[in-house]
């Protein structure tokens, strides 16, 4: 990372919030006649959660979903909290800021697609996978080198991690 304004970003990271599908996921939803049945999510992915965890840096999913998928994912994987539901991913960040003594520039979010652009904008520092939406790219700090569901967030929590100077 050459960019000193997201180096500075980076530094300030306290919280980090993610959609899940096409960012923790591939964007894949596998239904039968009793609905959705399987997603699937990186390794990586999750092992990136927890080293951010120990480093003390929270990991929230703010979803529109309500998948009990993603929140026994998220349970096996020390999600910090699951906001599923979430119509207007923006009305969370006050929320989240207060609950968890934290500013909204401390708080960087991933997200792929039209319904996470308010989110995006508002936090201090915004990522998108890859393979995301064009109308997204030009929004954010940062399109990572990975595609959603392959290890795009742990692209994102090693920089994080990296400019926190926790992992040389």
């Amino acid at each position: 990372m050459v960019n000193t304004n997201l180096i500075q970003k980076c530094k300030k990271i306290k919280i980090i919030l993610t959609d899940v599908d096409g960012v923790l996921t591939d964007g894949g939803r596998y239904y039968s006649d009793k609905g959705e049945i399987l997603k699937k999510f990186h390794v990586q992915d999750g092992m990136g959660v927890n080293i951010l965890l120990r480093n003390g840096i929270k990991t929230i999913i703010v979803t529109k979903e309500n998948s009990k998928i993603t929140k026994k994912w998220a349970k096996d994987m020390n999600i910090t909290k699951v906001i599923s539901g979430s119509l207007k991913k923006e009305n969370e960040l006050s929320k989240i800021c207060k609950k968890f003594k934290v500013t909204k520039n401390q708080v960087a979010y991933i997200g792929d697609d039209v319904n996470d652009l308010l989110l995006l904008k508002a936090v201090g520092f915004s990522a998108t996978p890859n393979d995301a939406s064009d109308m997204i790219k030009v929004h954010v700090d940062y399109v990572c080198l990975k595609d959603g569901g392959r290890g795009a967030f742990r692209e994102i929590s090693d920089m994080i991690l990296k400019e926190n100077s926790y992992i040389k």
